[in-house]
């Protein structure tokens, strides 16, 4: 069976510590979605490790790791992020795979980003990406003119040609649509050539993959990457990313059923933040909202951005529990509140007077909303060295307790500083 880690938010909610914790008893550790403009952190054995587009199981050394078929792939990307883990010291040989249906990420597809990013902001509608080239990506793949690792690493005859036709065409269209910008077609074509070599020992064919780890009865832990408010169809469109983050996309990406899931755990900080750009009704514009950037560290991990801040907001992770129907949650960074006097939670929205049911799709509407917010007293006391659920200070668990009977989802683990030890689980 297959447990599931998903972001409640807009992202950066601190997933990779979970998936960490979860992996000392896994076998299989998935990838489903986005590619290296995800962002995890992880501190294990007094060693941080960041991880882009791996899956963060490799910490893991008795755990195999798939790039899932949904994920799009920057093979360049992908060696330079695996040597610098391997530096580190993790041995990742013959225990990381790439789906063989994954789809390519080329420097084309990140310079078109840019270039769309650029064009977008000249309009003052810029979506704010990462520049890695991943929307360009998937919407080549949905023109069905994307090109997939199986069209590169195939030794069938005539298919390194048809890669080389698939690729040229790729790149003249892009041409055609945004003008001449720097790309030499024939150098990119020799450098796809040596690391079609180099890639081949890690592709797989991920569908028999993932079959055989169900029914071998494999414990197998799926980490999505980004979070459902950045999701295409349910996040704050346009500003959002260019996959399903949500438990849709993990069913998709995989190609596994649904009842091969036993747990969802959706995890958010206690208190909210986004990078880039749209509408974020908690956001404070404030001593308070710097405050939270600067105890919390609130620095984009693959961006290097600063994120905004703001309080908790209830109605979004009711709205993501809707969709992604949680088993657990996981609260993290409780300790950047220690020294709140009081702490707040946004509990509805209303618009021009009434109460919305749930979390607008119209960013018009969305910008516009008034917050009505519950106050708690705040526990001012240093929870870092807490070693037990049941030893937080009163008033923490008060606004733990709030947060679970809000949503009506049980809270099973609580993040209380950075170290793979800092986290409490509610028994």
């Amino acid at each position: 069976m297959a447990e599931v880690v998903l972001g409640t938010q807009w992202g950066d909610e601190g997933k990779g510590k979970l998936v960490d914790i979860l992996c000392e008893d896994i076998d299989v550790c998935c990838r489903c979605q986005g590619g290296n403009n995800a962002g995890h952190t992880i501190v294990a054995d007094g060693k941080k490790f960041d991880f882009h587009m791996l899956p963060s199981g490799l910490v893991n050394p008795k755990c195999e790791n798939l790039i899932g078929s949904g994920v799009v792939v920057h093979i360049p990307s992908f060696f330079a992020e695996l040597q610098k883990l391997e530096d580190q010291g993790l041995d990742c040989k013959g225990r990381l795979f790439i789906s063989s249906r994954a789809q390519l990420v080329f420097d084309v597809h990140q310079r078109v980003d840019k270039l769309r990013e650029a064009e977008l902001s000249g309009n003052k509608k810029s979506i704010g990406t990462t520049g890695k080239g991943i929307g360009p990506a998937y919407s080549t793949k949905v023109s069905r003119s994307g090109i997939r690792v199986h069209h590169l690493v195939s030794d069938e005859p005539g298919a390194w040609e048809d890669f080389v036709t698939r690729y040229t065409r790729l790149v003249k269209t892009r041409l055609r649509r945004y003008g001449e910008f720097e790309s030499d077609i024939d150098k990119e074509i020799a450098r796809y050539k040596v690391l079609r070599e180099k890639v081949k020992p890690f592709v797989v064919d991920s569908v028999p993959f993932m079959h055989n780890a169900l029914v071998n009865k494999k414990k197998i832990l799926i980490e999505g990457a980004n979070a459902l408010m950045l999701d295409i169809d349910f996040g704050t469109y346009p500003y959002v990313t260019s996959s399903n983050t949500g438990i849709g996309g993990v069913l998709t990406g995989l190609g596994i059923p649904p009842q091969a899931i036993s747990s969802i755990y959706g995890v958010t900080k206690a208190y909210t933040t986004r990078v880039g750009a749209g509408p974020f009704p908690s956001e404070q514009l404030n001593e308070i909202g710097d405050k939270l950037q600067s105890i919390g560290h609130e620095v984009g991990v693959t961006t290097g951005r600063k994120r905004r801040c703001g309080w908790m907001d209830l109605v979004v992770l009711k709205y993501s529990t809707w969709i992604n129907g949680y088993t657990y949650l996981n609260i993290t960074k409780l300790d950047v509140l220690d020294t709140f006097k009081e702490v707040k939670a946004a509990v509805s929205y209303s618009h021009k007077g009434k109460v919305l049911e749930s979390f607008p799709e119209d960013l018009r509407v969305l910008g516009d909303v008034e917050v009505k917010y519950q106050t708690f007293p705040g526990w001012e006391e240093d929870i870092t060295k807490v070693t037990s659920y049941e030893d937080l200070p009163a008033n923490a668990k008060t606004y733990l307790q709030f947060i679970e009977d809000f949503v009506g989802v049980p809270i099973k683990y609580v993040g209380t500083g950075p170290a793979r030890e800092s986290m409490l689980e509610k028994k």
